[in-house]
């Protein structure tokens, strides 16, 4: 392997890693011997340096690291203050389905819909502003009613509840007759 392609490897390996790699580790992965790794990265140092660019390598204790440079702080907190929108998990999407096609709808509606609680989903698409707080339940203990929200519509491009997707009737009695087999295998277990 060539200087390049080596120089080349480490910055992949310290990149992919984020926190430090020991000389040995690195060393070992691109087959050179510690001396020769440590010149390499040195080299990789200084010529980061004289090309002025926004990362940097650091030695720590026989370890190096790949990170930014101080001076682009701000520059990044620009970014941190506006993330990305985040993934929903399996048990998000499922929360977030059950609210979309039966709000206005309880906590106690939803987690007797899928067996378990869901505090947890509920908060964090309430924070991811999917889904929101409709008024209360004119019942005991007044529970809040959830619903969708515009941030919702935007996302699964769609103009109204009424758009969402019609489930097949014949597919909907099979997840039915599924839902009430597993019901009875729990009782009877």
């Amino acid at each position: 392997m060539g200087i390049k392609r080596t120089e080349a490897a480490i910055e992949a390996i310290l990149f992919a890693m984020g926190d430090s790699v020991e000389l040995s580790r690195i060393a070992e992965a691109v087959g050179q011997d510690k001396d020769t790794t440590r010149k390499l990265i040195h080299h990789m140092m200084e010529r980061y340096e004289e090309e002025d660019r926004g990362i940097q390598i650091i030695e720590l204790e026989q370890s190096y690291q790949m990170c930014t440079k101080k001076e682009y702080y701000d520059n990044l907190i620009q970014i941190a203050m506006h993330p990305q929108k985040p993934a929903l998990s399996d048990v998000m999407l499922e929360t977030l389905s059950i609210i979309a096609y039966k709000q206005p709808v309880t906590k106690a509606e939803i987690e007797k819909i899928r067996g378990v609680k869901c505090d947890h989903a509920i908060n964090k698409l309430v924070e991811y502003e999917l889904v929101k707080e409709l008024g209360r339940l004119d019942a005991p203990g007044r529970p809040i009613l959830f619903g969708t929200t515009e941030e919702f519509l935007r996302s699964f491009g769609v103009q109204a509840i009424d758009e969402l997707p019609v489930m097949d009737p014949v597919q909907m009695e099979d997840f039915k007759a599924e839902a009430e087999e597993e019901i009875q295998l729990r009782l009877d277990v």
